[in-house]
């Protein structure tokens, strides 16, 4: 069974961060809150976890499209090839926020990564996810809870997604209502900004 973990951005508690880390270390999925969307995540670099997580999606490790959350820039050219000054000046502006920023992947991403030729980059604007990349010390992979069906409080109340996903993560940070709005992605492979999905993000704001 997940356990019910709750954590408030306003004032997080050091031991739950640190048991949520430690659950990553050893394959653990968590559901997770950011200012989007109630996100599934885990360690990036742990093959296990990463191979669970596809299978909760139902699709091949090799095919999935798991964005990598992040607490800042200051890793950004350890998952991605090198971008230009304007673009760097977007994301510096627009990050943290309710964005997912497609760039062309670096070579040095996790071997189960070798023929994706682009990366997603999440900086929510919500301390609880940036707080846990933090202590673990590298991004975790991440992908919406989406519905299976048309109540939207699955999306939103931690209690009924920790009911849905009971059997398959390990850890449900209950940090209140969560939104229902996804991040706006927007894809900078070419060297411009074009936005493949309005979310709640206004790029518009930022250009």
């Amino acid at each position: 069974m997940a356990k019910i973990i709750k954590i408030y951005p306003d004032n997080p508690s050091e031991k739950y961060i640190i048991e949520i880390v430690e659950v990553l270390k050893k394959d653990g999925i968590i559901v997770y809150p950011t200012d989007t969307v109630y996100g599934l995540g885990c360690d990036i670099f742990n093959h296990k976890a990463m191979e669970k997580l596809s299978r909760i999606k139902n699709v091949k490790l090799e095919k999935t499209n798991f964005s990598f959350v992040c607490n800042d820039l200051s890793n950004l050219s350890q998952y991605s090839k090198p971008i230009n000054n304007n673009l760097f000046k977007l994301l510096k502006r627009a990050l943290p926020g309710p964005f997912t920023f497609i760039l062309n992947a670096s070579n040095t991403l996790p071997s189960y990564y070798k023929n994706k030729k682009t990366v997603g980059i999440r900086i929510p604007d919500h301390q609880i996810p940036r707080i846990i990349v933090e202590k673990l010390g590298n991004p975790i992979a991440s992908t919406s809870t989406h519905d299976d069906d048309e109540i939207m409080e699955y999306s939103t109340d931690p209690e009924l997604i920790a009911e849905k996903y009971d059997k398959v993560v390990d850890i449900v940070i209950d940090s209140g209502a969560g939104g229902y709005i996804p991040s706006t992605v927007v894809d900078l492979t070419s060297g411009e900004a074009e936005i493949l999905r309005q979310g709640k993000g206004d790029l518009d704001l930022y250009l």
